[in-house]
This record gives C-alpha cells, structure tokens and sequence, in this order.
C-alpha cells in the first residue's frame, strides 16, 4: 500500500512537471499578446535611453506589440531594477539598463534585491564610448590641462555624473583613482542635466556617453577631450583615448543591456534574446548605432550573466579603491 502511494505521488509530481512545461510552451508560443514595457533608470535623452528606444522600435515591429519605454531615474538605477526584479517574470517587463548595474551592489549597501539571483541577462545591446567633455569656456583643449588644473588644485574641481552608481560615475572614478587627482562628485537623474550644466560652466567635466554628446561637441558647445574606450572611436576620429592622452589604465567600457526578472522562463528568454539581437542585426539600428558612435554587443543569456559576474567583481575593486559609498 505504501509504495501503491509513493508511485501516485510521483506520478502526480511528474503529471504537474509536464503541465507545467506545456504552460510554458504555450505561453512562450502565444508571447507577446500585450505590449511589453522597457524600464529605464535614466531619463530621456541618456545614452541608456536612447539605445532603449532604438532597439525597443526594432522589436516592437518584429514582435507586432508597442514596446513602451518608461523612465525610472534615481540612486544609480537602483530604483529601476528593484521595479523589475518583483515584476511579473512573464517576459512584459525589461529592465534596460547600463554597466552601472555591475557597480551598484558594492556601493549599495542596502540594496533591496540581489543582482544574480533576482535578475537575469537576456544580452547586452551595445557598448558605447563615453566621452571626456568640458565647457569651452574652461580654455582646456587635452587631458592634460584638466589634470594639472586638478592637480594645482585639489578638492576645487568638481565632475558631473548621471547618478551614483551610474556608468558614468564608475568611468570617471576610474579616470580619478588612474590620474592621481581630487575631485568632488555631483550626481545627477540623467545625462540631459548635467550635460547642461557642463555647458553652464557649473561641471567642470563630465564622462559622458558620446550618443548624447555628439551633436553638442559638433555645434561646439561642448569640447570634447579624450573617449575611454581602449580604440579611438569613428565619430570623432581626432580625439584621443584617455590612455593616449597620458592616464595609463584609465580606459573604460560602457555598455547597455536587457535584463529580466530572475523567474523568467529560459524559453521565454530565448526567444526575448533572440528578438534583440534580431534587431541589433537590423539595417536600420546598425546605422543608427554607428551615427551614435556604438557597438553592437549580442550574447547569449548564459554569457551575458557570466559577463555581469566578471563585470561586478571589476567594480567592486575601483568602489573599493575609491572608497565608494552611496549615502
């Protein structure tokens, strides 16, 4: 009688299994039936922003659902990716967010989800250079003047981010720990604002994604001094790396990726992966890419994962070095 009772037991377990895989089967094969939603820790206009909408427009046709982008911008991207880390994880709702989520662990202490077990990569979107700029006005045309007026000077200048824990925040840490300078550090919700107010000559610099500086270092309202990708980038082909330009170890990779709540079914975030880099292989957001001066970036969701894993321990070592803590 006892084993008669294991054997409906396990027939029972085993019956709920395969319904379980033909629901998610069925959901994968009838997805998406609403329009999904792209969470955005930045605001309009940031170079994370932009890559979004880009890519969201590409997918949207393919997949014949609008793709709603919702800007979310606060503590570093944090606030974001806690929104999508308790969604729903049926593949509606994607947190779009940059390399500052690999940083955000070691300096939130508090964090109200956890990074590898609450989240989990589809694929990065692309890498996109970040660019050293500064007001005209400054009279600084290289590297090299900014870091002897720092140097001259220490603890005066001040550097504009878009947000703490943000990858332009982490860049320009960097930048500082490899330079040798003192600096203070001013955060904003967004590139947009403190792009204006390196222009307004209340920054003195800025590392910021070249999607949203480009078409105001080509009007000259900003001047752009050095990118901190290991190569030159075509865009602006004069410009110098900041290793180039004399700050050894100073280069740094900014990119953007999508990611899902932890739960998500892996069919469904094969076919989510799929999709995406469907898109990035698109004439059209290839050209609209390159004019941003990125990189497409397609992995699979294994690698992607393994590669925030190697990402966040790269972070946790420059937080540590810089003493980075968010109040």
């Amino acid at each position: 009688m006892k084993h008669d009772s294991h054997f409906k037991t396990r027939r029972w377990t085993m019956l709920l299994a395969l319904s379980f895989a033909g629901a998610v089967q069925a959901q994968s094969a009838n997805f998406p039936q609403k329009p999904l939603k792209f969470i955005v820790p930045f605001t309009a206009g940031s170079g994370t922003d932009i890559v979004a909408r880009t890519v969201g427009d590409a997918m949207s046709k393919s997949l014949g659902q609008p793709i709603v982008i919702e800007n979310k911008p606060g503590a570093g991207g944090t606030i974001a990716a806690a929104q999508v880390a308790k969604s729903e994880p049926d593949g509606y709702t994607l947190l779009i967010h940059s390399s500052g989520h690999a940083l955000n662990p070691a300096i939130y202490p508090n964090l109200s989800y956890d990074t590898t077990k609450d989240l989990t990569g589809v694929t990065p979107l692309a890498s996109l250079p970040n660019v050293m700029v500064v007001s005209p006005a400054r009279g600084w045309k290289t590297v090299a003047d900014v870091v002897t007026a720092a140097k001259a000077n220490p603890g005066k200048f001040n550097y504009a981010s878009a947000g703490m824990g943000s990858a332009t925040h982490l860049n320009a840490e960097k930048f500082k720990l490899q330079a040798g300078i003192d600096a203070v550090h001013v955060p904003f919700k967004g590139t947009p604002e403190a792009l204006s107010d390196v222009i307004g000559g209340r920054n003195d610099w800025f590392f910021a994604p070249l999607s949203s500086a480009l078409p105001l270092i080509r009007d000259g309202k900003l001047q752009a001094l050095a990118v901190s990708t290991p190569q030159r980038n075509a865009a602006l082909p004069q410009v110098p790396t900041t290793v180039e330009a004399g700050v050894a170890g100073s280069d740094y990779v900014f990119w953007v990726g999508m990611i899902a709540p932890a739960a998500t079914p892996a069919t469904l975030l094969r076919q989510l992966n799929e999709e995406a880099i469907k898109a990035l292989a698109s004439p059209e957001v290839k050209e609209r890419l390159n004019k941003l001066g990125a990189d497409p970036m397609p992995m699979s969701p294994e690698a992607f994962n393994a590669f925030i894993r190697s990402e966040m321990n790269a972070a946790a070592v420059i937080a540590r070095a810089a003493g980075l803590k968010a109040n």
